[in-house]
């Protein structure tokens, strides 16, 4: 079994837990009480739509291939960090066994924070979504290695109905196919490869064209320098996610200004 295998084995036995103490039909009704432009109305996807090339800034303590990244996670410091130097969004990690995330974090980032937050998550069930609305959160991550067609659409439909918008994340030109014919508005192509790990900058360059214009195009993982900025902003980015380079620097906000080229 693969480390994603693996991921979304147990986001599966995590969901049915969080099933039991609040029944899926009234996590349903919390999230649709919320109403679209309370929390969410797509403000993601229109932070992304931006000009210029949009900074999605992660908050994770930890990753199953580095280990902890940082002991001390003062997670809202980071945030407010993050929103002082410009972030356009915040990415949240709420997986707890391998990246320590937790819904709480989400929670109180959201309601800390201006800007938009993500759900970074493995999503395998439509009440994943719902909780996220619930949670706070403006978008969710839809991996199309870990969901079938069928899934993915409907999971997008569900989207739509909350104003949330879905970062549809694809690693090869297969998953790039289904992401745009099942009608994604946002396809991030992650540099890592979540089945064993490894990292390769020039996955965004090599799937960028198989993305029409008119979808947003998100580059993930593996920047951590100016240089790797430029490349993302010459294939014709719309935004960049960027993790355990913010994460592993003693000065966040400066390191997030020196990537944006403000000095």
């Amino acid at each position: 079994m693969t480390i994603l295998e693996e991921l979304a084995q147990y986001a599966r036995y995590r969901v049915e837990a969080d099933k039991k103490k609040i029944a899926p039909d009234i996590m349903k009704v919390m999230a649709l009480e919320m109403g679209s432009p309370i929390r969410g109305g797509f403000a993601f996807e229109e932070a992304l739509r931006r000009e210029g090339l949009s900074f999605i800034c992660e908050c994770k303590k930890a990753s199953p291939s580095k280990g902890v990244i940082e002991p001390d996670f003062r997670y809202l410091d980071i945030a407010r960090d993050y929103e002082r130097a410009g972030a356009d969004c915040i990415s949240v990690l709420t997986e707890p066994k391998w990246f320590l995330g937790s819904d709480r974090y989400l929670q109180e980032i959201a309601d800390a924070v201006a800007v938009p937050c993500i759900r970074k998550d493995f999503t395998v069930d439509e009440y994943q979504i719902y909780q996220a609305k619930v949670l706070g959160a403006s978008a969710v991550l839809l991996i199309c290695s870990i969901l079938s067609e069928k899934q993915l659409e409907d999971f997008l439909s569900v989207c739509q109905t909350l104003g949330l918008s879905a970062l549809v994340e694809v690693h090869d030109a297969s998953e790039a196919k289904m992401a745009v014919e099942a009608g994604a508005r946002i396809v991030g192509v992650n540099n890592r490869n979540l089945k064993d790990f490894t990292v390769d900058t020039e996955n965004s360059r090599k799937l960028r064209d198989l993305i029409p214009d008119n979808v947003l195009f998100v580059s993930e993982s593996g920047v951590k320098d100016e240089g790797d900025i430029a490349k993302i902003k010459q294939m014709g980015a719309d935004a960049v996610l960027i993790g355990e380079a913010l994460m592993r620097a003693a000065d966040k906000k400066e390191m997030l200004n020196r990537l944006r080229g403000v000095s």
